[in-house]
């Protein structure tokens, strides 16, 4: 006789036998934390060793295009022989600032257009043309307005995410299933307890998880920012290198700006996984 017990109800050897039959290319196949690990590792792997192979190959100056090994020295010479920890502080300062003042412009108005229609009636005939204008379009004004300090390098990082926040908070609000809201609704709850106790707490986690995806975003312009007049950050050590054409420093600055981009990305995704329990129940 067929058993007719559910998947769950399956013994642990059973269930991973029944894992391991499962096509390697299958559409949403869970992978264990280990598997994701080791797969990032190999592409890493596969993507340093081509890229010393092609740098070793001369096909081009190695001058121009040093091989990992040499970006990893120059690394190693800017944060033990000059002032380079200091640029990282500088721009990691630039970016926390920045971001935090947008956010705390964006997430409000955003979870307010995303709830009451007539808010993003309002909102929308305003941030939506900004959404279509290029951030750095604004430096002159920014250096006339601000002068060649910090204001005016945190304000180009801000507008480079604040109006694409907005939009993507309101979306993340409008999310929120209609049921919850009409049954608050029908107890009684006024407009601002539906707004505090249910569509806030509903949205917050897609709202985190778009915080992180945009904080990406804020670090493409760091550089944009870090050109004009700056003399210190990651974009400026980058700036300096090109006048003496040192490509391996230029390289070293991007590796930088991408570890730095992760780390706050798994800091995040850490908040995630620690702030909302139950969706990590859920996907258990």
């Amino acid at each position: 006789m067929t058993s007719s017990l559910p998947a769950t109800a399956l013994p642990d050897r059973a269930r991973q036998d029944t894992r391991w039959r499962t096509p390697l290319f299958d559409f949403q196949r869970t992978l264990s934390w280990r598997g994701r690990v080791a797969l990032g590792v190999l592409a890493w792997g596969l993507f340093l060793a081509a890229w010393q192979m092609l740098a070793r190959a001369g096909i081009a100056p190695e001058q121009l295009f040093p091989a990992p090994t040499d970006v990893f020295s120059a690394l190693y010479r800017l944060l033990t022989e000059q002032q380079f920890l200091s640029d990282i502080r500088a721009s990691l300062t630039r970016i926390l600032i920045s971001f935090a003042i947008a956010a705390s412009l964006a997430v409000p108005l955003g979870v307010l257009m995303g709830a009451f229609p007539v808010v993003a009636a309002f909102g929308n005939a305003l941030v939506s043309p900004f959404r279509y204008l290029p951030a750095p379009s604004f430096i002159p004004l920014l250096l006339m307005w601000l002068g060649t300090g910090e204001a005016q390098k945190i304000a180009l990082l801000c507008l480079g995410v604040v109006w694409f926040l907005i939009t993507l908070v309101m979306d993340n609000t409008r999310a929120v299933r209609v049921d919850l809201i009409e049954t608050a609704k029908t107890l009684g709850a006024t407009r601002r307890a539906t707004l505090w106790t249910v569509v806030v707490p509903a949205a917050l986690p897609a709202i985190v998880d778009t915080l992180r995806q945009m904080l990406a975003v804020s670090w493409t312009y760091l550089v944009i920012a870090e050109i004009v007049a700056a003399t210190d950050g990651i974009g400026a050590m980058m700036m300096r290198a090109r006048r003496f054409v040192r490509v391996d420093d230029i390289m070293a600055g991007i590796l930088v700006i991408g570890l730095l981009g992760l780390l706050l990305d798994l800091l995040f995704r850490a908040l995630h996984w620690w702030v909302f329990p139950y969706l990590r129940q859920r996907r258990q």
